[in-house]
């Protein structure tokens, strides 16, 4: 099935905090989400793997999806967070750009891990 086929069918509602760069106290340029202006988007996700872990006093589930978006999508980067199904999910890799053979298969793809709730 192809990238824009599945996009088309099951794709679904998510919310996409952007970057914002701010400078502190000593000079450094830090990035983060910008949690005050949400960006309302549409989005395929396709489950990669999901595992569980333990730590001492804890289990933790490890859950990871790709997230496929229309071509003309340049607000979510490396930096940003996604709300999707009231669950938090940082972006793991950075987009991925796939430039197909026609525009009907291109698409980006970005990794998202879920954030461990607490």
């Amino acid at each position: 099935m192809s990238a824009q086929r599945r996009y088309k069918r099951f794709s679904q509602p998510f919310i996409a905090y952007p970057t914002k760069e701010s400078t502190d106290a000593r000079g450094n340029v830090t990035r983060a989400p910008d949690l005050t202006k949400p960006i309302h988007m549409r989005g395929a996700f396709v489950p990669v793997r999901s595992s569980k872990a333990e730590v001492p006093g804890a289990q933790i589930e490890v859950a990871l999806y790709t997230l496929i978006l229309d071509p003309d999508v340049e607000e979510v980067d490396s930096w940003s967070r996604i709300k999707w199904r009231d669950q938090e999910w940082d972006i793991a890799s950075p987009p991925l750009y796939r430039h197909g053979p026609s525009r009907h298969v291109r698409h980006w793809s970005i990794d998202l891990r879920k954030r461990p709730s607490g």
